[in-house]
């Protein structure tokens, strides 16, 4: 066998065995592309009318949430802009529970509960992490199909290579006469189709990868020269616990963060779970972008700034390959190029959902139309 034979048995095996997830996974991640333009249009329960005093401390959003769902773990509570409602977030693993409490800054009024299980994007967003399986097993799948997927892309490149340059030409486009054949027009398909978007796909493809595996995340990582810790840590406190519950330092730190970083997004602030561990707020720096987020971790009782030995601390402390793992989910849904670039991961997503689809063709025209003919 011919090296462009194994890798042509190659292609096709791996192509049919994981066809159907990657069609999935695509075709989600396509719908998945515009999901903040979109929810915009009907979120305006979120904005409230600015009043002239002081907004909740996290200790009364937190009380005021759990009054509404009280036997579920409070996972963070996001304050914005003085006309956004404070979103109060409920998450629990095991069973899987995500939920938000909207509520009014000023007065604690609760808004609107949203269930972020249900509706249209958390069925895209199930379909895309885990094919509507449990959650156990689904990811596994797609974890690894999207693995052989870059080797397919590779060996497609590889396939996709003219042996003469005369003919590179009639791989660069489509050449359909009214005589061309629907065989012919599927063939140009796949394989026209499949060279222009290869190298975009290739790094969705790889990007999602780096989500699935810790292992890879890590090779990247050190690859880059990074000297961190590639993961999110939340560092213990300084200070011994103190047992005045009276007073509460953390009421005071999302008003002390507002003053120090007027023109941030958003803060996230997440409660302490047990009274050695500091308390972790996310600072968003841009709109719609996470990879320039500000993670920051304070001492629950003397609100002294601690460091972290984690790549997940302060955007201007980390360094080139930080960055990199950093922006990585960014990449993955086209967000680092803005509209643009959210423009582009939607055209590659579909452009890449034609190709399990037009290779099928490709494998049942050349098997069993040709059996079908010689019978």
């Amino acid at each position: 066998m011919t090296f462009k034979k194994f890798i042509f048995q190659l292609h096709k095996i791996l192509g049919l065995a994981t066809g159907l997830v990657v069609f999935i996974v695509a075709i989600t991640g396509c719908c998945w592309a515009f999901k903040e333009e979109i929810e915009s249009l009907y979120n305006d329960y979120k904005k409230v009318e600015p009043q002239d005093k002081p907004i909740l401390t996290p200790t009364q959003a937190k009380d005021f949430a759990k009054a509404v769902l009280p036997n579920h773990h409070i996972h963070g509570t996001l304050f914005k802009k003085a006309d956004d409602a404070i979103e109060v977030i409920f998450y629990d693993a095991e069973p899987e529970f995500y939920q938000s409490v909207f509520l009014n800054p000023y007065s604690g009024e609760v808004i609107q509960v949203d269930d972020h299980m249900s509706g249209f994007f958390a069925f895209i967003l199930k379909g895309h992490m885990r094919l509507w399986l449990p959650k156990a097993i689904g990811e596994q799948v797609v974890a690894a199909s999207i693995l052989i997927f870059i080797l397919i892309i590779i060996s497609g490149f590889i396939l996709w290579i003219p042996k003469k340059r005369k003919n590179l030409k009639q791989r660069l486009k489509f050449d359909w006469k009214k005589t061309t054949r629907w065989k012919r027009k599927n063939f140009d398909l796949h394989t026209v189709i499949g060279f222009y978007i290869c190298f975009f796909a290739l790094i969705l493809a790889f990007t999602g990868s780096v989500i699935s595996y810790n292992w890879l995340k890590y090779v990247v990582y050190v690859s880059a020269g990074g000297d961190k810790v590639p993961a999110f840590i939340i560092p213990k406190n300084n200070s011994e616990t103190t047992k005045n519950d009276s007073i509460k330092p953390m009421d005071y730190l999302i008003v002390k963060l507002m003053k120090e970083s007027p023109d941030a997004e958003s803060f996230e602030l997440h409660y302490p779970t047990n009274d050695e561990e500091s308390i972790y707020v996310e600072v968003s720096n841009s709109k719609g972008l996470y990879y320039d987020s500000d993670y920051r971790f304070f001492d629950q009782n003397t609100l002294e700034e601690i460091e972290t030995p984690a790549i997940y601390g302060k955007y201007k402390d980390a360094k080139f390959a930080d960055k990199i793992l950093r922006m990585n989910y960014d990449i993955h849904i086209g967000a680092i190029g803005g509209i643009a670039g959210k423009i582009l991961a939607f055209l590659i997503s579909l452009l890449t959902a034609t190709l399990p689809v037009t290779g099928v063709l490709l494998w049942y025209g050349r098997n069993y139309k040709k059996n079908k003919s010689k019978v």
